[in-house]
């Protein structure tokens, strides 16, 4: 599906796989290295990853962060890679500010650098790495609601040429994955939870996409929470009366779902 010029810039939620989606030929990352140019090129770029946690909301202030490899048991390719983009120091005092400013605890971090939450998506989307980024934290201890109204108070960056991204994963269950076969079958669980929670976000349910434990199968799929609230985060960006539209969805090794979303108000 194809992405009409918006103004402002949609809201994104990707899920990022493993780390070799960065350098593997898979269909997630064909999808990716088009989706850059489907959209107007921002001016900078928030990433709430499932790999940055904290207990407080907490944004990247530093000027040139490291590429982290927070990964292990991979083949070498991807932890020679290299992700330079710079950081924003501005746009993240400004985001903390924002969040301060909507009641929730926020703060810089002006040291950490981006998680493969990050660096794997963006490399495929803008292997330039011509446009600063600064990481959002999530903290799996809250609730999908807090994710939400975490990304809605970040709804104004996105007419401010800042793109909004969401990175985790629509199921994401390691140890149900079959590993020796990428192109299992989904699991009948997995194909249950995601058409229910796909359904709600498509036809603008928020209500229904945020009580995603009442889905069928919630808890298989996502037995912990960080890869999943990054949506939440992306679907609050969104503004309000956001609507999803699938950009994408695969399944890789039968339990890895892989949709990416925008989302704005249609």
């Amino acid at each position: 599906m194809d992405l009409p010029p918006t103004s402002p810039l949609p809201s994104l939620f990707v899920s990022h796989g493993s780390p070799l989606l960065a350098v593997e030929a898979s269909p997630t990352g064909r999808f990716l290295d088009r989706l850059g140019e489907r959209l107007p090129r921002p001016r900078a770029i928030v990433v709430a990853s499932a790999h940055f946690t904290h207990a407080h909301p907490t944004v990247t202030a530093t000027p040139s962060p490291e590429t982290i490899h927070d990964f292990g048991g991979f083949p070498e390719a991807p932890y020679r890679i290299q992700y330079p983009a710079s950081g924003a120091p501005g746009l993240a005092d400004q985001v903390a500010t924002t969040l301060r400013d909507a009641g929730f605890p926020a703060g810089v971090d002006g040291h950490h650098g981006l998680d493969h939450g990050v660096w794997v998506p963006l490399r495929r989307m803008y292997s330039d790495a011509g446009i600063p980024v600064i990481a959002l934290s999530v903290d799996p201890s809250q609730t999908a609601e807090w994710h939400y109204r975490l990304g809605h108070a970040l709804s104004p960056l996105r007419r401010q040429g800042v793109l909004v991204v969401g990175s985790g994963g629509f199921s994401h269950n390691l140890r149900a994955l079959d590993w020796q076969h990428a192109h299992a079958a989904p699991y009948p669980w997995v194909t249950a939870f995601t058409d229910a929670l796909r359904d709600r976000l498509l036809a603008g349910d928020i209500a229904g996409a945020l009580d995603w434990t009442a889905l069928p199968e919630a808890h298989r799929n996502h037995p912990t929470t960080e890869h999943l609230f990054p949506l939440y985060v992306a679907l609050g960006a969104g503004g309000a009366g956001a609507r999803g539209r699938l950009l994408h969805r695969d399944v890789e090794m039968g339990g890895l779902a892989l949709d990416a979303f925008a989302f704005d108000a249609v």
